[in-house]
C-alpha cells in the first residue's frame, strides 16, 4: 500500500482502535511513534513504542512527535470531554484552552476541527485510520450469514433519517429503533452505554408482546451530517455484537465506507452465532429497498 507519509503518530484514546492500528503498522513495518493519553489509553498501548501525555498538554505531544520525526498523526480511540476546570495544561494548552471551550459549547464536532486545525498549522499531515491500515472502512454488503429483513431495512431507514434530522445539535451517531419505533438515540454515554440503557425497554417490549426470545430492531451507526472524516468514525466492534445480542435486537446496521469494523472476523462469527446480522448500508438501497 503506497503512503502519503514517512512516520505517523498516533495518539490514543481508549478502546481497540488504538491498538489495531499500532498494530497494522508494526506489521507492514511501517514507522510509527504511539503518544498514550493519560488517563484513557488502555494498558495494553504500553506494549509499542512511545510516550505518555495529559490531554491538556498540546505543546508535550507536538515536541514529542515532531522529536521521532512523524510528518502525520491519526487519532484513534475513545476520549470523554474532560473537565476544563480542572486541566493541567502545559504552556501550549493553555493558549489552545480558550479555542477548545468556545467549540466545545457548539459540540463535540467543532471542538475535534479545533484539534485537527492546531496538528495541520504545525505542519503534520492529519490522516483517518484507514490510511494506517487501509482495510477498516466497511465495504456495502451483508457480513455473515444472517441477512436483514423488509422490516430491518425500515429501521434502517428511520434511524439514518434520525441521525440526519438531530446532526445540526452534534448528538451522537447512533440510534436503535425497533420496528419502527425509536428505542434509544446515543448522546454522550457512548454506544455501549446506549445498549445497555435500551436493553430493559426491549425486554418490556418483547414481554408486551408475549415472545422473549424473539428478536427485533437494531442499532445504527453514521456520521453526523457535516462530520470531520478523519476523526471518530462510527466505529463497531466485537463488543458492540455482544451487546447488541444481550439487547436483545436482531443486527447491526452501519453506513457503507463511512464506518469502521474493527475485528471483522470475530465481530461477524459472533454475529452468526448469537443470530444477528451486521449490514453495511448506502443510502441509495435505503431508497431501493423501502
Amino acid at each position: 500500500m503506497s503512503r502519503r507519509w514517512e512516520k505517523v503518530g498516533i495518539i490514543a484514546g481508549g478502546g481497540e482502535l488504538p491498538r489495531q492500528l499500532a498494530q497494522a503498522a508494526h506489521d507492514m513495518d511501517a514507522p510509527y511513534h504511539v503518544i498514550r493519553l493519560n488517563g484513557f489509553a488502555d494498558e495494553a498501548m504500553k506494549a509499542f513504542p512511545g510516550d505518555d501525555a495529559g490531554i491538556g498538554e498540546a505543546g508535550k505531544i507536538i515536541r514529542l512527535l515532531k522529536k521521532s520525526e512523524c510528518d502525520a498523526v491519526v487519532f484513534a480511540g475513545l476520549v470523554q470531554r474532560p473537565n476544563f476546570g480542572q486541566l493541567k495544561p502545559d504552556w501550549r494548552g493553555a493558549a489552545l484552552l480558550p479555542r477548545v471551550v468556545a467549540a466545545a459549547r457548539k459540540g463535540d464536532g467543532a471542538m475535534l476541527d479545533v484539534l485537527v486545525e492546531t496538528f495541520a498549522a504545525e505542519g503534520f499531515l492529519v490522516i483517518g485510520a484507514e490510511e494506517v491500515t487501509g482495510v477498516l472502512r466497511s465495504e456495502a454488503g451483508t457480513m455473515g450469514q444472517i441477512v436483514p429483513d423488509d422490516v430491518a431495512y425500515a429501521d434502517m431507514k428511520k434511524a439514518a433519517a434520525l441521525i440526519e434530522a438531530i446532526g445540526p445539535f452534534d448528538v451522537g451517531q447512533g440510534a436503535i429503533v425497533r420496528e419502527g419505533f425509536v428505542v434509544a438515540v446515543e448522546a454522550a454515554e457512548g454506544t455501549d452505554a446506549m445498549l445497555r440503557r435500551a436493553a430493559p425497554i426491549i425486554a418490556r417490549l418483547q414481554g408486551e408482546e408475549g415472545d422473549g426470545g424473539h428478536r427485533a430492531g437494531l442499532l445504527l451507526k453514521r456520521p453526523k451530517p457535516g462530520q470531520e472524516m478523519r476523526i471518530d468514525l462510527p466505529t463497531i466492534g466485537a463488543r458492540t455484537v455482544e451487546l447488541a445480542a444481550e439487547a436483545g435486537l436482531a443486527g447491526i446496521a452501519i453506513a457503507a465506507g463511512e464506518s469502521l469494523l474493527l475485528d471483522a472476523e470475530e465481530a461477524i462469527r459472533l454475529a452468526d452465532e448469537r443470530g444477528l446480522f451486521i449490514h453495511a448500508y448506502s443510502a441509495e438501497e435505503l431508497k431501493r429497498r423501502t
